[in-house]
């Protein structure tokens, strides 16, 4: 018994060390304050300002021997290492998802609705000046056992349909104890997030961390680099 509960034990916190501790990939920035788009790429800092940005979105097929032909969109930007304007780097803007190339072109607005507008929208999805509409979206995310409430909700409204008789199927029997069975797991998911989400901003050159400062300076990389401070 302790023999399979130390195994059990390496088993979940050699992983969790693993993710929390190793160098992770740096998401890609964009900066309202600047207006400039930041990527990191080998250890090497990329980036472009938001004004005059190349980027293009496009569609392709591909056909293999077991999936027959299958359509895809990418949504690609242009930008340069920071320091060597010559050396540039295409990098993937898209979304991971909604591999359509009308996907990717809303997902492209919305960016430009992000830098352009700000980050916070209505209900019919028009620029506000308040987050409320934006933070009521983010507490599915926020909040803790979500899915044991959405499947214990959908059995309550099955009994008061159902007056209580034959209200409870297999289905969504097996779907509330799966999701009480995953809970340890989500919450150790959402803490290994959390951390990893915090130690990202302090991988960052301090070029990029003082920008990311509500008070921090708002010269961009590519006047700096050209020698001509923005106005």
């Amino acid at each position: 018994m302790a023999q399979a509960l130390l195994i059990a034990l390496a088993g979940t916190v050699t992983p969790f060390l693993w993710e929390v501790l190793r160098p992770m990939p740096l998401p890609i920035l964009l900066n309202r304050r600047t207006r400039e788009l930041y990527f990191e790429q080998d250890g090497e800092l990329c980036h472009a300002p938001w004004d005059g940005i190349a980027a293009v979105a496009y569609a392709y097929g591909t056909v293999g021997p077991y999936t027959a032909g299958m359509r895809h969109a990418a949504l690609e930007a242009l930008l340069h290492r920071h320091g060597h304007p010559e050396e540039q780097v295409l990098i993937n803007l898209g979304s991971p998802i909604g591999k359509s190339l009308e996907m990717q072109l809303g997902f492209w607005e919305y960016l430009r609705a992000y830098m352009d507008n700000g980050p916070w929208f209505d209900e019919q999805g028009r620029h506000s000046e308040s987050p409320e509409f934006n933070q009521s979206l983010l507490e599915v995310r926020k909040s803790k056992g979500q899915s044991v409430r959405l499947y214990w909700g959908l059995i309550k409204d099955e009994y008061r349909a159902n007056k209580g008789r034959n209200f409870l199927s297999y289905a969504d029997f097996m779907l509330l104890f799966g999701s009480m069975l995953l809970l340890p797991v989500r919450a150790l998911q959402n803490f290994t997030y959390a951390i990893a989400k915090r130690r990202s901003r302090s991988q960052w050159p301090q070029l990029i961390r003082e920008r990311l400062r509500a008070d921090g300076p708002t010269s961009r990389l590519v006047d700096l680099e050209q020698g001509q401070p923005r106005a």
